[in-house]
C-alpha cells in the first residue's frame, strides 16, 4: 500500500481528467439538478455508459463525487459551488485552460532541468502568444480567469480601500472580472481594463453583460511597451506572479508614475507562507509559472519589498477566505 500523499500524486493525472472531461460533457450539470445512476446519465447526455461508468467510479473513490447505496450518484453541498458550471466559483474554465493549455506545455520541464528556462525559452514563442494564439484558446483563458478572479474580487474588494477611490486601471484585467466586483460594490467608482487588444471584444461584452456603459472601459496596450493610463487606483491581479522581480519592479514602478499623489496600488496573487513550503495550490502554480510565464510566486514580505523598492509606503497585507490575496501600497 503506498502512503496516502504518494498515492494522490501518482494518480492525480487521472482524477484531473475525470473532472475535466464530466464537466465539459455536462456530468456536474446534470448532477447538479439531481441524483443519478450511470446509465440514466449516459441516455440523458447520449454518452458512451461504460466510459462514463469508469469516470464516476474514479471520481467517487477521489471524493469529489458521492454514490448512494442505489447506486445513485450525487454532488455534495460542499462540492457543488465549485462543480456547478452556472456558479461563480466553477473550476471548469480554469481546468479547461489546464487541459488545453499548461499540460501540452509540462514536458518542457524536462528539458528546464538539463539545460535550464533560459537556454529552451529561446526557441519558444512569448508566454502570451500562446495563450492568445487562436480565439479558442483566448476565450479559454480568459474564461479562467473570469472563474479564477470574479467570486474572490468580492471579498478582496472591501479589504482594497475604495471607498473614495474615483476611478481604477487594472492592469492585464482580462475581461473585467475584478472591475466589475468593485464597480457593483463602490457607486462613484469608474474603471479601466488595460490589456492587449485582442481582448477588447471580451470587455466590451462585459460591459454589456452588466449594463456598466459609462463606468467600465478599455485601453488598448502592452504593459511592457506602455506607460499605463493615470488614475488613484492600480490594481494587478495575477499578474506579477508572471513575471521576474526585475519586471515585476518596472510594472510597479510604471504604476507609481501613473498614480496620483495619496493613490494606491493593489498586487492581488497568491502567497507563499513565509517558509515557502505551502499552501499547496500556491506551489502547484508556483510550478505552473514556470513553464507558461517567466515568473514565480512570492511571500508577502517579497511583495512588500517590490513595492517600497518601487516607492510605495504604508505596505498592507489582506488575506480573504480563498486562494488569492492582497497586498497594498500606498502613494504619498
Amino acid at each position: 500500500m503506498l502512503p496516502s500523499a504518494l498515492e494522490k500524486a501518482m494518480y492525480g493525472v487521472y482524477a484531473t481528467t475525470a473532472v475535466h472531461l464530466a464537466g465539459k460533457h455536462g456530468v456536474f450539470g446534470f448532477l447538479t439538478a439531481e441524483e443519478a445512476p450511470t446509465g440514466k446519465i449516459a441516455s440523458e447526455l447520449g454518452l458512451d455508459e461504460e466510459t462514463l461508468d469508469r469516470l464516476l467510479i474514479l471520481l467517487d473513490s477521489f471524493g469529489v463525487i458521492e454514490r448512494n447505496e442505489h447506486g445513485a450518484y450525487r454532488i455534495s453541498a460542499e462540492m457543488a459551488p465549485f462543480l456547478d458550471p452556472e456558479s461563480s466559483r466553477s473550476v471548469g474554465g480554469f481546468l479547461s485552460h489546464v487541459m488545453n493549455s499548461t499540460l501540452g506545455r509540462l514536458p518542457q520541464l524536462d528539458s528546464y532541468l538539463t539545460a535550464g528556462k533560459s537556454a529552451v525559452d529561446a526557441a519558444l514563442p512569448a508566454p502570451f502568444d500562446v495563450m492568445y494564439r487562436t480565439p479558442k484558446l483566448t476565450e479559454e483563458f480568459l474564461e479562467a480567469m473570469w472563474q479564477l478572479t470574479y467570486d474572490v474580487s468580492r471579498e478582496l474588494v472591501p479589504m482594497a480601500g475604495l471607498a473614495e477611490v474615483r476611478h481604477l486601471v487594472d492592469i492585464g484585467g482580462a475581461s473585467g472580472p475584478f472591475c466589475v466586483a468593485a464597480l457593483e460594490a463602490t457607486p462613484g467608482l469608474s474603471a479601466t481594463v488595460f490589456e492587449l487588444p485582442e481582448v477588447g471584444p471580451y470587455v466590451a461584452d462585459t460591459v454589456e453583460r452588466y449594463g456598466l456603459q459609462g463606468r467600465l472601459d478599455f485601453a488598448a496596450g502592452d504593459f511592457h511597451q506602455d506607460e499605463f493610463p493615470s488614475t488613484e487606483c492600480v490594481a494587478f491581479g495575477y499578474v506579477l506572479s508572471g513575471w521576474t522581480d526585475e519586471i515585476g519592479l518596472e510594472l510597479l514602478r510604471k504604476a507609481h508614475r501613473a498614480c496620483a499623489d495619496g493613490g494606491r496600488v493593489l498586487i492581488m496573487d497568491r502567497l507563499f507562507d513565509d517558509d515557502r513550503r505551502g499552501p499547496l495550490p500556491t506551489a502547484v502554480m508556483n510550478l505552473s509559472m514556470h513553464v507558461e510565464a517567466k515568473g514565480r510566486h512570492r511571500t508577502a514580505a517579497e511583495y512588500v519589498g517590490l513595492l517600497e523598492s518601487a516607492g510605495f509606503v504604508d505596505c498592507e497585507v489582506h488575506r480573504t477566505s480563498q486562494d488569492k490575496q492582497l497586498v497594498i501600497g500606498l502613494k504619498r
